[in-house]
């Protein structure tokens, strides 16, 4: 059984589709043992307690640097023996010393077909403000490894949206969401979990997959 920290920083959306992965068997040998926010009072928070998942609050402010915030979230994941970081919807930049910590062992979702529309800056409804402003006719999000680079790591998994012409910034995120967000992020923990992601450079390769 693999433990599972998530780092998150608003409703928990992505939080919740984990949970209900882990619940209906769709994810196997895994558990969520923490729940990190970067901010108090977010929904998130409401999701762990409701689902009795230990939480707790590790705001960047608190912190000098972004090194003392890494070794903060460090420490704690340790502490909870934690096996694979999940950033679901986590809004701050974290450092080398946590990325060399967990090499190969976080994962985060973004919300756009990387390397599009992704980077530092890029969150939120900002990015599907962007993917609006550029006229693409599709985007998606993209589940990958975290590395140094924000949004740089190597992918593991994409799913693409179509763009509608009469969308909104909010319309769009709630279509990329739920039929891209919420379908890859259980699909890669799942994967990592059961042992079939293989690291080669930048290319992520799903044992017995194409």
């Amino acid at each position: 059984m693999l433990n599972i920290g998530v780092l998150v920083s608003g409703g928990g959306t992505n939080l919740q589709a984990l949970i209900d992965s882990i619940d209906s068997g769709a994810i196997l040998n895994a558990n969520i043992v923490t729940v990190v926010s970067s901010k108090a009072d977010v929904y998130a928070l409401e999701r762990a307690k409701e689902h009795n998942i230990s939480a707790a609050v590790i705001p960047r402010k608190a912190f000098s640097d972004i090194a003392a915030y890494d070794e903060a979230l460090v420490s704690h994941m340790q502490e909870n023996k934690v096996d694979l970081i999940v950033m679901a919807g986590f809004l701050s930049i974290v450092g080398e010393k946590l990325v060399k910590a967990y090499a190969h062992k976080i994962i985060n979702v973004h919300p756009s077909l990387i390397p599009s529309f992704c980077g530092s800056g890029y969150y939120g409804l900002k990015v599907h403000e962007k993917v609006l402003s550029y006229g693409v006719k599709v985007t998606g999000a993209t589940v990958h490894f975290v590395d140094e680079v924000p949004d740089g790591g190597p992918i593991i998994l994409q799913k693409a949206v179509d763009v509608y012409e009469d969308d909104t910034p909010e319309k769009l995120q709630k279509r990329v969401m739920e039929q891209a967000e919420w379908v890859i992020l259980p699909q890669a923990v799942e994967l990592f979990c059961s042992g079939e992601l293989v690291v080669e450079g930048r290319k992520v390769k799903i044992k017995g997959g194409n």
